[in-house]
């Protein structure tokens, strides 16, 4: 493969002369909580890796074209096609990193201006580990040498029946009915937060940009997630920099609860994972 890789395997090698094994350590998120479930149990023992045996993968490479990290947890490296999946979008992430620095080092270069390092850190986590699925959310920081970095999120849902992964949103009939039965609530629990961050009362205006109503769906992460650790009873909304307010105010998180209007929008063969939220 291209340069890139000699680096990670050099990243490798160093993690494994220091702890003994290719994948060095990562931090573990709070909500990773295995189901101990019989059927759980069975589907472990079946396709993939005890959980005792597996480990965390955490890459990290300094240089001055570009600083790039990529961690996902134990939990995942347990499944060895998502582990895959992984892997592969960790060198996908990286050689794209590569390939956007080195031609804007070279185009500093030709015009004789400081070259920023570029930089991508990706960090996966798990949201909420079910019989059936495996919530995942990853939080994703850019730089690529403006005023400021930027961050994103990423989201999937490990199907342990298909073994596949899935975009939480494909297990609803579309985004723009999930962002009808959740518009008004998102909004309203959203200009919540907005008040919390800029300490003052959200007049709601449709011409007022950051004091709009904006769309659940197009404007976030979905997530999904479980208070009985069974079934799907939450929706989050991983909102990023500007798209509910400016740059300064960072982030917005709303969780939702799964309403009897919202389980209709979930796709039947996927209805029976969903219960009603409190």
């Amino acid at each position: 493969m291209k340069r890139l890789v000699s680096v990670f395997a050099m990243a490798a090698l160093v993690a494994a002369c220091a702890d003994g094994t290719e994948n060095s350590s990562a931090t573990a998120s709070s909500g990773e909580k295995r189901n101990n479930s019989a059927s759980a149990t069975s589907k472990a023992e079946a396709n993939n890796l005890k959980l005792t045996d597996a480990k965390p993968r955490s890459i990290d490479v300094e240089t001055d074209l570009m600083e790039f990290s990529y961690s996902y947890p134990a939990l995942v490296a347990s499944i060895p096609k998502l582990a895959s999946l992984m892997d592969s979008r960790l060198d996908d992430t990286g050689s794209a990193l590569e390939k956007d620095a080195q031609a804007a080092k070279a185009e500093a270069e030709k015009n004789n201006y400081p070259y920023r390092t570029y930089s991508t850190q990706v960090e996966w986590k798990v949201v909420r580990d079910l019989p059936d699925w495996l919530s995942l959310s990853a939080n994703i920081y850019t730089y690529t040498g403006g005023a400021h970095g930027m961050h994103v999120f990423d989201s999937l849902v490990w199907d342990k029946k298909a073994n596949i992964a899935r975009n939480p949103l494909d297990l609803f009939i579309s985004g723009p009915s999930l962002s009808k039965v959740t518009e008004k609530a998102f909004c309203d629990a959203l200009d919540k937060e907005r008040e919390k961050k800029r300490g003052e009362p959200v007049r709601r205006d449709p011409d007022a940009l950051f004091s709009e109503c904006i769309d659940p769906v197009e404007n976030s992460t979905i997530i999904l997630g479980s208070s009985d650790g069974q079934s799907f009873d939450r929706i989050g909304f991983l909102v990023p920099p500007y798209n509910a307010g400016p740059y300064v105010e960072g982030e917005y998180e709303v969780t939702l609860p799964v309403t009897a209007e919202i389980k209709t929008m979930v796709k039947p063969e996927f209805r029976s994972s969903f219960v009603l939220g409190k």
